[in-house]
This record gives C-alpha cells, structure tokens and sequence, in this order.
C-alpha cells in the first residue's frame, strides 16, 4: 500500500518508518528542506533507540524515502497521514491545530480517488470534522474519506509499541475508510493479536486525551503517596507492588518520582480541560492532577535544600538526568529544568549530566555546565541530585562518586539506585516515599571545609558549559 506521511516528528517519522517495515511504500513530506536533507543522509531530528538502524534499512529497500514536495508525496497514495504538531497555545492550553488545517488545505486538490486522510496528531474532538469540511471544499463528496488514528508511543519503546501494541483505535465514518484502514493494520498485526477498535471519529479522538489524563492522573497519585509514606514510615515501592498486583489496577506508572513531563501529558491533560469547559463540562480529577503535578516539579527543590541542610546560597549541585524519562533526548516539559532554576534562584552553582540529551538541554537551560562523563560532573559537588534514571546512571559506581565529591550527600528523585546501596557506599541518602536514611547532623559547611582540606586541588573543565 502506498502510504504518506505529512510530517517527520517523533509521531511522523516512527510510524512511517514502522508502516515501511511492514512492506508498505512510504514517502514522508516535511517543510523543512533541511530536516529532509538530513533524513536523506542518515542523520534523524528525534534520538529514539533503533530507530536509525531501522529508518536505513527500510531506506535501503526502497519502501521509506524522505521529501519535502508535498504534492509527490501525496499523488497516488491510498492513505496521507497527517502527524504535524499540535502544541498547546501560549496562554490558552488548548491544542495549536494550525498546523494540521494548513496540511488539510494544502492536500486537498492532490488527494487520489478514494484516498483515506487519517489524523495521527493528537486533536481535541471534532476535528475530523472541521478537516472533512476543508478537504470537501476541494474535492467532490465520496471522493475521499476522513479518519483518526490517534497514537499510543511511549519515548524510548517506540518501535515496540508501534509494532506490538496493546490495541489500535480507529475512528472512521464510512466503509471505505474502515476497509482501507482495517487492511493496513490487520495483516502485519495478525500474529500480535492486538485487538483494533474500530468507533466513531469523534471517540477515537477522543480516547488518545482520555489515556494520557488517566496515565497521568496515575503518576500524581502515587506521587502524592509517596509522600505520605515519607510521613508515616512507609516504603513507597513495596505500596506499589502491592497496589499494582491488582489487575484492576496493574503496575505500569506506579514509579514514584518528581513529577511526568515530556510531549504529550503536559499538553493533553491541558487540552483535554480546555476542551471540556468548551463543552460546559468540569473534570475535577485532571484539574487536580494537572495542579498537583507542577507543584512537585518545583517542591523537588525543597528536598534538595532539606538534604544540604535548608540552604543551598553558594553551594555546587551536581544533576544527574536531565530528559524527562530515559532513552529520549526530549526536554519538553522535564522536571529537572524547574528544579534547575529554582536551585539556582536560592543561590545554588549547578553542573549537569546526560546521555544523550544536553544538546537539547543546551538550548533551554541557563549558566548551567554540562558534562560528558558523569564522574567529572559530580567533582567537588556537595550533593548529586538523580532526576532521570538513564541505565547507565544506575550503574555508575558509587564509591567513585563519592570519592570526588566535596560532600557525599545523594537526593535519588527516581528511587533508581537498589535501597542501601548508596548508605553502604558512605552518602547521606535522600529518597522518594522512603524515610530519610542517615540524618543530616554536620553542617554543609563543615563538611566542605573537611573535604576541602583532605584534596589535592585538581583542574576541572566542562566538556560543555
């Protein structure tokens, strides 16, 4: 089938790529000449793992190329998606669907006969609708058809969501459309016994706002447990397992932590309640969570200050992590960008470490030195802070850390190194729905003063900064 893709973002790219690798004819269109360019030459705008081993292979065959004319991209193709971005509008939280009309505008006089145009863009309700009626301006009624096909990938699994996923939703107002979709998804996903859902436009659209609200409502919720087991003495893990065990319930997003970011539930949860006051509609409970997450972001300072000993004015503070989740390079929305600047706003000097996302992070935080090798980015720290638990942040040797920090103070925001690993190693360990371990008696001060005292003085350099 030939397929084509408005759009080479991490939606765009990851479902053309993954269509290509099921034996379809994909051409993906971007405006960007330079983006194509580089696409065209092995050089990806996301890092997603497996990703580029998979865009070259399918490239190679001949089932995936890039371009950015649209109208050679769209002639012939029996199936034009549209997954251009749909932000949240500056000051409004509904989603920017700018993007996705002027693709509807522009398509419209080069669709086949018959064509489906399937919305992969997360869209509020209705918009369907409203694209149906720009592409009825320029085609005669029957001529086309008009689905959704909202996505459900996670950053860092893509690939494996895409080809084995829990379920696909469709959302189609005809036969033809139904036929059409049913025969690219049906076949490939045959052995995976994933079901398809195959609804009304409006509730496809529907269900991909509802999933991530309710993702993310989990997330707030055993956050806002964690710190009631901080309180009573209890270990937030162990709450966990023995929540998640429940079918009903299960175990995914029961990871206490400081709070989701990244692409989609920040700006969903808001369309999602910009859309239902639209509709007269109050949905209390992702009201709360959308309120209850910004905070924790912020309050994930106060642990770092409780841990140093209430001030951090003149202090180094090393952060490990610093995408919103790991095997991504996306800084949408992180939760180490608020604890950043508020640490700096008391006063704190911050060094920070990723594997593969400060180039991004380069870009949005400020008088921040970034380091290549987490060892160099801890030296003559007077604590480390874990905001992302990458691999191979858990397998950093804590011993060593210690040895060239100034003060062996560790605040764990993701729980990710095994319970008294760090305490056995000599740090003073502060972590998430856990009591404190070893009580902070010396002064931060004093401490500096003695590590000081027993260094040889070294040079330190950043490998960015």
């Amino acid at each position: 089938m030939k397929v084509a893709i408005i759009g080479t973002g991490y939606v765009g790219l990851v479902s053309g790529t993954c269509f290509a690798e099921w034996g379809n004819d994909v051409i993906c269109v971007d405006k960007n000449a330079e983006k194509i360019a580089g696409l065209n030459n092995g050089r990806l705008p996301i890092y997603e793992p497996g990703l580029d081993e998979l865009v070259e292979r399918n490239r190679e065959a001949g089932r995936l190329s890039f371009t950015d004319n649209l109208a050679a991209a769209v002639m012939d193709a029996q199936v034009v998606f549209i997954a251009v971005g749909t932000p949240s509008r500056a000051g409004h939280g509904d989603a920017d669907l700018s993007f996705v009309y002027m693709a509807a505008r522009e398509i419209a006089p080069l669709l086949a006969e018959n064509a489906v145009v399937v919305v992969k863009s997360t869209v509020p309700v209705g918009t369907g609708d409203a694209v149906d009626k720009i592409i009825a301006t320029a085609r005669r009624p029957g001529s086309y058809s008009v689905a959704s096909n909202p996505e459900f990938l996670r950053e860092g699994v893509a690939i494996r969501d895409f080809v084995q996923p829990d379920r696909v939703v469709i959302g189609v107002e005809d036969a033809n459309a139904r036929d059409v979709m049913m025969a690219l998804y049906s076949e490939p996903l045959a052995d995976t016994k994933a079901p398809i859902v195959v609804t009304q436009r409006r509730t496809s659209e529907l269900i991909k706002y509802a999933a991530n609200a309710f993702l993310a409502t989990k997330i707030t919720f055993i956050n806002e447990l964690a710190d009631l087991c901080e309180q009573v003495g209890t270990n937030v893990g162990e709450l966990a397992l023995g929540v998640g065990l429940d079918k009903r319930i299960g175990a995914s997003f029961l990871n206490a932590g400081p709070g989701y970011g990244g692409s989609c539930f920040p700006k969903d949860t808001l369309a999602l309640l910009r859309m239902a006051q639209d509709y007269g509609v109050a949905l209390r409970i992702v009201e709360e969570t959308v309120t209850a997450n910004e905070a924790r972001k912020r309050k994930m300072a106060l642990k770092v200050l409780d841990a140093v000993g209430g001030e951090v004015e003149g202090l180094t503070i090393a952060v490990l992590g610093l995408t919103f989740k790991p095997d991504t390079d996306d800084m949408r929305d992180a939760p180490s960008v608020p604890l950043i600047e508020t640490l700096q706003r008391f006063g704190a000097s911050i060094r920070a470490h990723d594997p593969v996302g400060m180039e991004n992070a380069a870009g949005i935080l400020n008088n921040v030195a970034l380091f290549e090798d987490p060892y160099e980015c801890v030296r003559s720290a007077d604590a480390v802070v874990v905001v992302t638990e990458w691999e191979s942040i858990r397998r950093l040797e804590l011993a060593a850390l210690k040895k060239v920090m100034r003060s062996p103070v560790l605040i764990d925001l993701r729980n990710a190194f095994e319970p008294g690993a760090a305490e056995a190693a000599g740090f003073q360990v502060t972590v998430i729905g856990r009591p404190a371990g070893t009580a902070a008696n010396d002064s931060i001060a004093r401490r500096r003063e003695e590590w000081s005292a027993a260094q040889t003085p070294r040079e330190t350099h950043a490998v960015r900064g």
